[in-house]
């Protein structure tokens, strides 16, 4: 197989095969100990994760491992090492090839910290479900330490924290811009997006004896490297400038980014840097990107072309042992719990909510699996994965309902900049039917030894309502109980600013649930989740949002205040408080309110939890400030009581974080939980 890919071609089929030495571990090794029964007197990959090691392809380095396990090299992973010390590092010996380095499947920030910058206790991805197995930034903190255990050792950077921190980036915790998290790290390459084709790539360039710096051809990478005399740079200041300029010139052209010392201080050429990253997302027509930080050169390359069918099939057939390393023993690992039963049928997302950083790190083109690779895992789980009652937790991916969704015409979807597929409205060119997935789901109800099949990713809600027989066919046979939906506001100003559909397209979608629900004689509720605090969104929005709820008889158990995520369009309008989904221009960009003060992002959670007894003080004053005293008092158009119970009152914001809401006409019925959800949609 030819794996030495151009970052200006198409790239070669990802091939899967056997192991050179033989067959495949039962797992990948974590000590000396397991790789002296295997023969082995060195790994020539060793991977470092902030995960507990899961081998099972809902998690990263499981994936990777096996995947490079298949292309011959002895494959070592380290999973949430003392970070103390460089001794931890050492355990599997000095890699051959390189040392791969993951925060796991979350930001490790993300994973620490809620959204009001508060310590987590818990962590999904541990063993017993305690937090503090992993440092702050822990990929920056696990390169320093691979780094001081072997020194020449190349270090490749991956996953989802490197992914979304790849070039100078606002990072919510310190409040501050950021460096690319190569430098940071001081690591040789970055690898973002899905990486399985670049990561085989390299290890095969790295084996034949080429030197980390040669590898500037990959998709997908990221690494210090000078301009090549022959590129003509664009600047980022004017696209539409830039891209006239580069029909005019031809040849190959690369954009260079505000500096980091620019963004860093200037928010203006921040968001300029943000909707240029954004515009330069989709592989058929995106151009190497380049940012000066220092006295370097940060070189992006295009990213990834995304894998076809038998390529995600060759992916998710690996011979995953789909359980725990046996080192945890009895120790429940909360997020492989939640997933065990469960199969991934796609990937990527062209919704491009801006609040969301999926589509930044999956891509918009949705990658499926086939029929015959689904049915094969689902039978696997059957037989092999202890505690299986016939029931499948969820068929799904980022979205529930995008399988097999592309551009109608190929020409088309490699010439597109537009960030989203589906807003203000559906494309026309997009291919919406349902038709795939209605026939995969009735494959799936028949595999023998399953009882129920449930799909419990995020429907996308505004494709369903395009297909009454999806909706039937979804609420008739996999909904049980309750379905969550992400309608996220009800009013227009932070909806466009989400990228989200209207409130009328969730109504719709909700007759079409209820009838389905009648028809089928079952008694199924929808679950919408809503945010606060979104960039954009007022006082008054929030109110009208609670009015909204009280109105429908929904009360929140839990709320999802928002938290800029690194790399995410609504992280941009925090931080700079200017639209990027507009042109930014010199004192000429959209401005957007950003909510940063706690007071009034506290404020924004209590409308979302206007029941709540201990927020009423707040709300009550709030109301009044804004001129709704008349949303006070006791009749059912009202918002809040005049009067506080015994009690209660200490007038701040309840809630945790989450996006749950409950039917308030059936209070004693079984509460559906979003804690430890990795991705929410």
């Amino acid at each position: 197989m030819d794996l030495q890919v151009s970052a200006s071609r198409s790239p070669a089929p990802l091939a899967c095969k056997l192991p050179l030495y033989g067959k495949a571990a039962p797992f990948l090794p974590m000590s000396r100990a397991e790789m002296d029964r295997l023969g082995w007197d060195a790994c020539d990959i060793v991977l470092v994760t902030g995960d507990a090691y899961v081998d099972h392809p809902s998690f990263g380095m499981a994936i990777i491992g096996r995947l490079l396990e298949s292309q011959g090299f002895r494959v070592g992973i380290i999973a949430q090492p003392d970070w103390q010390s460089a001794e931890p590092f050492k355990a599997l010996g000095r890699p051959r090839l390189f040392f791969g380095v993951t925060g796991g499947n979350l930001d490790s920030m993300v994973n620490r910290y809620t959204a009001d910058r508060r310590l987590r206790s818990d962590d999904a991805y541990t063993a017993g479900g305690e937090g503090g197995a992993r440092p702050d930034r822990c990929t920056i903190v696990y390169t320093q330490r691979c780094r001081e255990a072997y020194k020449d050792v190349p270090i490749i950077l991956g996953g989802i924290e490197a992914s979304l921190r790849r070039i100078a980036h606002y990072d919510y915790w310190s409040d501050k811009v950021r460096r690319s998290i190569l430098a940071d790290a001081k690591a040789d390459l970055l690898l973002y997006g899905n990486a399985e084709r670049a990561v085989v790539e390299v290890a095969s360039r790295l084996a034949a004896g080429e030197a980390p710096h040669e590898l500037d051809s990959v998709r997908g990478v990221a690494l210090f490297r000078r301009v090549p005399e022959h590129y003509t740079e664009l600047p980022a200041d004017d696209l539409d400038s830039a891209d006239e300029a580069a029909a005019r010139k031809g040849g190959e052209t690369v954009i260079r980014l505000p500096a980091y010392d620019e963004v860093k201080d200037d928010k203006e050429a921040y968001a300029r840097a943000s909707r240029v990253l954004h515009r330069e997302a989709n592989p058929g027509n995106a151009r190497p990107l380049v940012q000066r930080h220092g006295d370097r050169d940060l070189w992006l390359n295009p990213p990834p072309i995304p894998l076809s069918s038998e390529e995600m099939d060759a992916v998710y057939d690996l011979p995953y042992a789909r359980a725990p390393h046996p080192s945890y023993g009895d120790a429940k690992i909360p997020a492989w719990d939640m997933i065990k039963f469960s199969v991934t049928i796609m990937r990527g997302c062209f919704g491009g909510c801006t609040f969301c950083s999926i589509t930044e790190h999956e891509g918009r083109v949705i990658q499926n699996r086939s029929e015959g690779s689904i049915l094969r895992e689902i039978e696997l789980i059957r037989d092999k994965t202890p505690g299986f009652t016939g029931v499948i937790s969820d068929v799904g991916g980022p979205t529930a309902n995008m399988y097999r969704m592309a551009c109608k015409d190929p020409k088309i979807e490699a010439a597109c900049r537009l960030p989203s597929c589906v807003f203000p409205d559906i494309c026309p060119n997009l291919n919406t039917s349902h038709d795939d997935l209605i026939r995969l789901y009735r494959k799936v109800r028949e595999v023998e030894g399953v009882k129920k099949v449930m799909v419990a990713s995020g429907v996308r809600y505004d494709l369903a309502v395009r297909s009454p027989e999806y909706v039937e066919e979804l609420v008739t046979h996999h909904v049980g109980g309750r379905l969550k939906i992400a309608p996220e506001h009800t009013e227009r100003g932070p909806l466009d600013l989400m990228m989200k559909p209207g409130i009328g397209t969730y109504d719709r979608f909700k007759e079409m649930f209820d009838a389905a629900a009648k028809k089928a004689g079952k008694k199924y509720y929808l679950i919408p989740y809503f945010i606060a605090a979104h960039p954009g969104t007022t006082d008054e929005d929030m109110m009208n949002l609670a009015v909204w709820l009280k109105k429908n008889d929904y009360r929140a158990d839990q709320v999802q205040t928002f938290l800029p995520s690194p790399m995410a369009t609504a992280t941009t309008m925090y931080h700079t408080e200017i639209n990027p989904l507009q042109g930014v221009r010199r004192g000429g960009s959209e401005p957007v309110d950003a909510i940063k003060g706690m007071r009034q992002r506290r404020l924004h959670k209590a409308f979302l939890r206007y029941h709540d007894p201990e927020n009423w003080p707040l709300l009550r004053e709030a109301l009044r400030a804004m001129g709704r005293a008349d949303l006070i008092g006791p009749r059912p158009d009202q918002l809040i009581p005049l009067s506080q119970p015994p009690g209660t009152g200490s007038g701040k914001a309840g809630g945790k974080v989450g996006g749950q809401l409950r039917p308030m006409r059936h209070p004693g019925a079984p509460r559906f939980t979003t804690k430890g959800v990795p991705l929410r949609k």
